[in-house]
């Protein structure tokens, strides 16, 4: 009699989510979104918001929950009715290094979200405030060596990319620099052009401001040049064995049913190959489609939380 009353339970638990399926979107979808407006993430996070919106027919809304390193926007998803209506924009830092940096999580990265799909892959630049006297790479980490104090440099927050990138560079070229956290790729670059930093790494937001000479780029972080800018080294050139990619990510609760996944892959996969989003990532500095399988993508994460999770345990990084 249990048994049948749970086979019961469970078939019609199946029918309910093939119900809600069909008849997914209705209404209106939000996207949330870790950063402020104006960085590199909402700009990609716009970018495909505003293609599924047309493809869908229901508004896909972006939602800007700042704070804690995109940890206060993967808790408003995680937490969320996992109905389809609430979509995460998941930068990779809050998947690789988050879980190592902050004392407690609000969320667990990998039993609480379904990874739905990888979106975009980028460099990062390396670049100064026009009065620091470096014009390479070369001669800003011989200035780096020599300056009493040690210079400040700004990121997107603690725990980020762009913190782990110039640790990384910190322990790579054997400089010292201070770390200033900002909350967003917008308000980083802006910071680096007010001079309220001598240098910084950025992607989307920092490459505009490196082609109007607001700023000196120095070097990028990949292994071959960075499309968005050929001109410049990567620091692999100069320095070998260095190297830092970004990506980005579309995530559900768990929860969601499968056919609601399937139908937001299938959108996704065929906005990644439109020329069009491919230019527009290009033209904002935020790198090129990242496609790859599901199953590929689920692997990529876990490789990256231990990879980043040994770095942030010898450099000793920590928020409580």
């Amino acid at each position: 009699m249990i048994g049948r009353t749970l086979t019961a339970a469970l078939l019609l638990m199946t029918l309910t989510a093939n119900a809600l399926a069909q008849d997914w979107p209705n209404r209106p979808i939000r996207l949330i979104v870790g950063y402020p407006p104006g960085g590199a993430v909402d700009l990609i996070g716009r970018l495909y918001a505003q293609a599924l919106t047309t493809r869908l027919g229901q508004p896909v809304v972006v939602e800007n929950r700042p704070g804690s390193g995109s940890n206060l926007a993967g808790d408003i998803a995680a937490h969320s009715a996992p109905d389809g209506y609430t979509l995460f924009h998941g930068p990779d830092n809050v998947f690789m290094s988050n879980p190592h940096i902050y004392a407690k999580m609000p969320f667990d990265i990998f039993k609480d979200f379904v990874p739905v799909t990888s979106i975009s892959s980028n460099q990062l630049v390396l670049a100064v405030n026009p009065s620091v006297p470096a014009n390479n790479l070369r001669e800003f980490v011989e200035l780096a060596r020599r300056s009493k104090p040690p210079l400040f440099y700004g990121s997107i927050g603690n725990g980020s990319q762009h913190h782990l990138a110039m640790e990384m560079l910190k322990r790579h070229v054997g400089i010292e620099l201070t770390h200033v956290p900002y909350r967003g790729g917008g308000p980083a670059a802006m910071a680096l052009v007010a001079g309220e930093v001598s240098a910084g790494f950025g992607g989307g937001s920092l490459v505009p401001t490196v082609h109007a000479g607001k700023v000196r780029g120095m070097a990028s972080t990949g292994k071959v040049r960075n499309p968005a800018t050929p001109e410049l080294p990567t620091i692999n050139e100069i320095y070998p064995g260095y190297e830092v990619l970004i990506w980005h990510g579309l995530f559900v609760p768990t929860g969601v049913p499968q056919p609601i996944i399937d139908r937001l892959r299938k959108e996704m996969a065929e906005i990644l190959v439109e020329p069009e989003f491919k230019k527009r990532l290009a033209d904002s500095g935020s790198g090129e489609p990242y496609i790859v399988p599901p199953e590929e993508f689920a692997a990529r994460i876990r490789s990256d939380y231990e990879k980043y999770g040994e770095l942030i345990k010898a450099i000793g990084v920590k928020i409580q």
